[in-house]
């Protein structure tokens, strides 16, 4: 039996822990008027008479965090966890926003939030 070399690594955070991080960070940067969180998905909705509808809310791609800038401009801020990867739906929302004018981006920590905001600042 071979013995591998104990390797002490940092536990990568969860994508809940970045998004409430983000959230902050574009909160309080000077640029932001607003931001809030966008939340996607279907799910199973019950009337009080027992029959249930299925509704989606949202739709794929959507970015996990919308609002405005002070100037005017839209953003879409996609948050993940460090290891995590973009759907092909997120690519291309985020590709096409920026098309369009707007400040979307991936940010995968707080850093992220002011290397693209101070972007638009300068």
């Amino acid at each position: 039996m071979t013995k591998r070399p104990f390797r002490l690594t940092r536990p990568e955070p969860k994508e809940s822990q970045v998004l409430r991080a983000v959230l902050h960070a574009l909160s309080v940067h000077p640029a932001v008027g607003q931001v809030w969180r966008v939340n996607s998905g279907a799910g199973k909705l019950m009337r009080k008479n027992g029959e249930s509808q299925w509704i989606r809310f949202g739709f794929a791609g959507l970015p996990d965090i919308a609002g405005y800038l002070k100037g005017g401009k839209a953003i879409f801020c996609e948050v993940k966890r460090p290891s995590g990867k973009e759907s092909e739906e997120q690519k291309t929302f985020i590709d096409a926003a920026r098309k369009a004018g707007c400040v979307a981006f991936v940010a995968r920590r707080v850093e992220d939030v002011f290397e693209e905001l101070n972007k638009e600042v300068a």
